[in-house]
């Protein structure tokens, strides 16, 4: 019943919204009469609209047009699907000069189109609906934002004004979304990057090519490290396939086929084609038949860090999160069908470990499974694996007593799939980690091992990724913890900060204590004032500041400043030494006092 009720309550926020989004295309006509309309979509946390103003419109704008929005709302308007055949309705935006309109209209099959109406016929927009009955019915409403938007997603096409807003039931639902979202801003991966000097995008270098600057490459070297060990204590084996490989590869893997729009264009070199490889998976599957192997051989694991291009569209780059080169925590495993079920609990089990040691503490399943009935020729492969694929993948969540969701339809032409989706501070999903099995390449590839009958067998091939893709990973990484690493993997431990000059050769002692114990420490010893310093170390999120003076060098000691409890006091530097040492080994999450007091 729970999930019932959530299903009506997110279909009446779908109706709500998308009612919303046709008032501010009535608000913004009534504003801006000579405005043309696009689309106007409810999506998750609100809606949009977009519009080509003749003059362009500014963020302050919006409280103009909120205002004229909610004077419609007030007013109670009812909202009326109505039928209108195509020639009248060819002719109505015609006469209101709604050109993109028009353009929508030839793709709707039919002479009969759907219209909802608002009012006695004040507004009126090509729609199918869903809409509530009257405007009272909208709730309390926020513009968010404004942005540009390619007509119909393509670069070609002109680039017109989206307006942003939400909805909800209640002013109170409302102020803690919009508060939320405020401290969603905050954790803006993009935001804590530029601050922390994480990673750059550069403009000379290419849009969607992001660079790993130093503290963020330090990040993802220990991370890198981290993953190999873990994947070495597991039995995997580890390669590295070239980012450019021949034609004649991707036209083996089915690339060319259907994925060729995602890749860049070809290279021809000595007269042979050559192209950026869009996933690693091919170059694994040609390392697995450099040699036959038999039963006894698997499960074999090959993992892979391999970076891979995609053509991704100006408009869709964001930040980290949709990137055009990115590096893959491959790896793929070749077993047989008894290894089948032992393999995939021995991934989740991966998973387990690697979320706790980087504090992903919330997580749930998604089963991604086929529907033959409505769509029997979707799916490569015998449907008999099919069957025991899926019904492994089931078995082994079930097992496990995780919390998943079944999604039939959503699996892959090549396989069925789990996603792990990471759940941030504020509900918010992102896949993270995919168990991915496949179908389709073995065939292409001819992978085969030896039984113990002697009779040649196609092993089962499951693509898993336990970061996915580093940038995309590194994204979800820097808003769950805003910036606030666990002591691990954060790029400098300690900052250690002499009060003046005279302090500064025992500084420089400590400096080298704590390196040669291996802790990533800086000395900062710059002649801003003390305070200042400080200030700078604890804008970078430093776990540690170190500060000495007269009292520490007669003493022997260091004054101790954590970003939790701010004063630690004095210790030995041994004695601090260690205590970071037993920190790391355990990999203790950082949790802000406020967080701590809150639960």
């Amino acid at each position: 019943m729970e999930n019932e009720e959530k299903q009506q309550y997110e279909e009446h926020l779908e109706s709500m919204r998308h009612s919303a989004s046709h008032v501010l295309a009535h608000a913004v006509l009534k504003l801006y009469p000579d405005a043309k309309l696009g689309i106007g979509p409810a999506i998750e946390n609100g809606f949009y609209y977009d519009f080509e103003f003749s003059e362009p419109i500014e963020e302050g704008d919006l409280k103009k047009i909120e205002k004229e929005m909610k004077k419609i709302i007030k007013r109670g308007l009812p909202i009326t699907q109505v039928s209108m055949n195509r020639k009248d309705a060819i002719e109505y935006y015609k006469k209101t000069e709604q050109t993109y309109k028009l353009e929508l209209m030839e793709d709707i099959e039919g002479d009969e189109l759907s219209f909802y109406i608002t009012g006695e016929n004040e507004f009126a927009d090509l729609c199918r609906g869903p809409h509530v009955s009257t405007t009272k019915d909208i709730g309390a409403i926020k513009l968010t934002k404004t942005a540009g938007a390619y007509w119909r997603g393509d670069e070609t096409k002109k680039m017109l004004t989206r307006i942003y807003g939400t909805a909800f039931d209640t002013e109170n639902e409302l102020n803690t979304f919009l508060k939320n979202q405020e401290e969603l801003e905050n954790r803006n991966h993009r935001k804590i990057g530029k601050q922390l000097e994480l990673f750059a995008i550069i403009t000379e270098i290419g849009q969607g090519l992001p660079v790993w600057l130093p503290r963020g490459y330090t990040m993802r070297r220990i991370l890198e490290d981290y993953v190999i060990r873990l994947e070495r204590d597991y039995g995997y084996l580890h390669i590295l396939t070239p980012h450019i490989n021949r034609e004649v590869l991707f036209e083996t893997s089915g690339h060319l086929g259907f994925y060729k729009d995602s890749m860049y264009p070809p290279m021809v070199v000595d007269d042979e084609v050559y192209y950026l490889k869009p996933m690693n998976c091919p170059a694994g599957m040609m390392v697995y038949n450099l040699e036959p192997k038999s039963y006894r051989d698997l499960p074999y694991k090959l993992g892979e860090f391999g970076t891979v291009y995609r053509y991704e569209k100006s408009g869709e780059l964001q930040g980290l999160q949709r990137v055009r080169g990115f590096t893959q925590n491959d790896a793929h495993i070749f077993c047989t069908p008894e290894q089948l079920e032992a393999s995939i609990h021995e991934v989740l089990d991966m998973f387990h470990i690697f979320y706790k040691d980087v504090g992903f503490l919330k997580y749930k399943f998604r089963l991604s499974l086929s529907d033959k009935e409505a769509n029997p020729k979707k799916y490569a492969g015998d449907p008999e694996r099919w069957k025991i694929a899926e019904e492994t993948l089931r078995k082994v969540l079930t097992d496990r007593e995780a919390e998943f969701e079944e999604m039939p339809g959503d699996a892959a032409f090549y396989g069925p799939k789990i996603d792990v989706q990471a759940v941030n501070v504020f509900g918010k999903e992102d896949s993270v980690s995919t168990v991915q099995l496949d179908f389709n390449l073995p065939q292409r590839f001819n992978i085969k091992y030896i039984d113990d009958a002697g009779v040649e067998q196609e092993p089962f091939v499951i693509h898993r990724a336990i970061i996915g893709s580093f940038e995309r990973f590194f994204a979800f990484l820097i808003e769950t913890h805003g910036g606030d690493f666990p002591l691990w993997f954060t790029p400098e431990q300690v900052y250690v900060i002499p009060i003046s000059d005279k302090h500064h050769e025992y500084a420089q002692s400590v400096y080298e204590d704590f390196k040669n114990a291996d802790l990533r420490v800086k000395l900062d010893a710059r002649t801003k004032s003390m305070q200042s310093r400080i200030r700078d170390a604890e804008k970078m999120k430093i776990p540690y500041i170190v500060v000495v003076g007269d009292k520490e060098i007669e003493t022997e000691t260091i004054s101790v400043r954590s970003r939790k409890n701010k004063s630690e006091g004095l210790m030995k530097v041994q004695e601090f030494i260690d205590s970071l040492k037993e920190e790391i080994r355990t990999k203790e999450p950082f949790t802000p006092l406020e967080e701590e007091d809150s639960n």
